[in-house]
């Protein structure tokens, strides 16, 4: 069984024990959170919502609060001497998800 949830602008498609980096939430570590935008719910039969399905939901335990590898932003104009380097780290929240109800 695989749902498609939305969260942070993005979709993701999970599976019950799958570890999935999402945009960052404002919740404790360890914590429990339910994510109620559920796009689709697959399996056996699947059900497609309209933009949501009904009823659906998917619980996630939070198991880290944290910054994904750094990006380096480098622009250049050759032969004016030009040059700027930018560095970035985008922040995450580390979830596994543990029912698809």
């Amino acid at each position: 069984m695989y749902a498609v949830i939305e969260t942070g602008g993005k979709q993701y498609q999970v599976k019950v024990g799958d570890k999935v980096k999402v945009e960052k939430l404002d919740v404790e570590e360890g914590s429990n959170i339910s994510f109620d935008k559920v796009l689709l719910v697959g399996g056996e039969s699947t059900k497609i919502g309209k933009p949501y399905v009904e009823g659906a939901k998917v619980e996630a335990k939070v198991l880290a609060q944290a910054k994904d590898k750094k990006i380096v932003v480098f622009k250049y104009k050759s032969k004016k001497n030009e040059r700027k380097r930018r560095g970035h780290r985008q922040p995450y929240t580390l979830v596994e998800i543990s029912a698809i109800n």
